[in-house]
């Protein structure tokens, strides 16, 4: 009996054994493909159309023979409800790509990603120009590595502007913004070529004001928004002007900056340095002849150039399947390597350096006059939304009531005043 009773317990010891090393080797050990490689998974968004994904892949896996990286494509407007959906049923996606600090926030302090605060610390601050401390959360900790930073400057449209006489936008306020595109706007019905197209986010008129009028990257997240008055002011102004496609036109046909721009229907564009990748991409691809350079973003008022941006991330899932090759991925990708890479197909990276901004210019078709060089460099550049858990809370208050004040429902006093009881009274009660 004493026998049978030691080979049960012998046997129990093996099949447990062999459970716990298979449940480990989900977790850390390479699964690997027929090929003998190991599949990394990365979330990203419209994969086809954001050409920084597949160069950095790309390159990556040609440095890397031994890895595979599978793209896990979402559509771009949804990517942040659906990757909280697929966290919360535990995917165990290896990397997950930040879109913004938003999202960011909203993974991090739930505990969805890998603790990368002690790499991040070796690294050289000034080469990322500030984006890792925008990483950190109230503890000073970091969960993803930026690769990278986009920030607003103004897109305008050469031959339009030549057309009409009217000088390049150095230097210009929003005052001047206002009247130069006045100026240029032309024609009428579907012939209208509009002086400028102000694009229907909140942040346009928001993160600019907080970056000029206050300075202070915490500035939206306050309750106090009286700072977005003169903002308002000027956009509502230009619809008033009938300088601009109307807010609620645009908003109902889901128009973009990029077939507004392109097909040259309006000379001047505020809009993210992400888009000189997708312009010259158009270019080179023979889907638009727009004569474009780019302008340092209007100010509030003479003198430095402020503008306002947001670095985009890689990130470890804490649940990943293949956590130390994840890992490995991230730190190459937001380092000089990947910086190389992102800059090669016209994309801003975080990590920046003379020689990555000299691959950034020298590409075909990217502007190479001192403008665009000098809005390429602006004096300050503020946070459009901090890390911070009530950030995304905020945010759709925001919007909401942006809304309403583009469209006329609220005059912007109203509107304004709306936005801070609701932030104080929904969100910091």
């Amino acid at each position: 009996m004493m026998k049978k009773n030691l080979a049960l317990i012998l046997m129990f010891i093996l099949i447990l054994s062999s459970v716990m090393v298979g449940c480990s080797s989900d977790k850390t050990a390479s699964k690997e493909t027929k090929d003998g490689k190991t599949t990394l998974k990365v979330t990203v968004w419209n994969y086809d159309t954001t050409p920084e994904f597949k160069a950095l892949f790309e390159a990556y896996e040609k440095a890397n023979p031994n890895v595979k990286i599978e793209p896990v494509d979402i559509e771009a407007a949804q990517y942040d409800q659906k990757l909280t959906t697929m966290l919360a049923g535990n995917d165990d996606s290896d990397i997950l790509t930040m879109k913004n600090l938003i999202g960011y926030s909203n993974y991090a302090y739930r505990g969805q990603l890998k603790d990368m605060t002690e790499y991040a610390k070796s690294l050289d601050g000034e080469k990322y120009l500030g984006t890792l401390d925008y990483m950190k959360d109230d503890q000073g900790k970091i969960f993803a590595l930026p690769y990278r930073n986009d920030f607003w400057v103004l897109y305008y449209n050469k031959k339009l502007f030549d057309q009409a006489g009217v000088k390049y936008p150095e230097n210009l306020t929003w005052d001047e913004y206002k009247e130069t595109a006045k100026k240029l706007t032309s024609g009428s019905g579907d012939t209208k070529v509009y002086g400028a197209y102000n694009h229907v986010w909140r942040s346009i008129t928001n993160a600019t004001a907080a970056a000029q009028e206050v300075g202070k990257p915490d500035a939206i997240i306050k309750g106090d928004y009286s700072f977005l008055a003169n903002m308002y002011k000027v956009f509502r102004g230009m619809q008033d002007d009938k300088s601009v496609l109307d807010y609620g036109t645009a908003k109902s046909t889901n128009t973009t900056y990029a077939s507004q721009f392109e097909t040259e229907k309006a000379a001047m564009l505020p809009m993210g340095t992400w888009y000189m990748a997708g312009v010259l991409n158009s270019k080179n691809a023979g889907k638009t002849n727009v004569d474009w350079a780019i302008a340092p973003l209007p100010q509030t008022a003479k003198g430095e150039v402020k503008s306002w941006g947001s670095p985009t991330a890689f990130a470890v899932n804490k649940n990943a399947a293949h956590s130390k090759e994840a890992e490995k991925f991230v730190k190459w990708a937001s380092g000089e390597e990947g910086a190389k890479v992102v800059a090669g197909v016209g994309v801003v990276p975080a990590y920046r350096t003379e020689e990555i901004n000299n691959i950034y210019f020298n590409l075909a078709g990217m502007p190479n006059d001192e403008l665009s060089k000098k809005a390429f460099s602006p004096d300050f550049v503020n946070i459009e939304m901090p890390m911070n858990k009530n950030s995304a809370a905020i945010d759709q208050v925001l919007n909401e009531e942006h809304d309403l004040i583009m469209i006329g429902e609220n005059s912007i006093d109203k509107g304004i005043k709306e936005m801070g009881e609701r932030v104080k009274s929904e969100v910091l009660k």
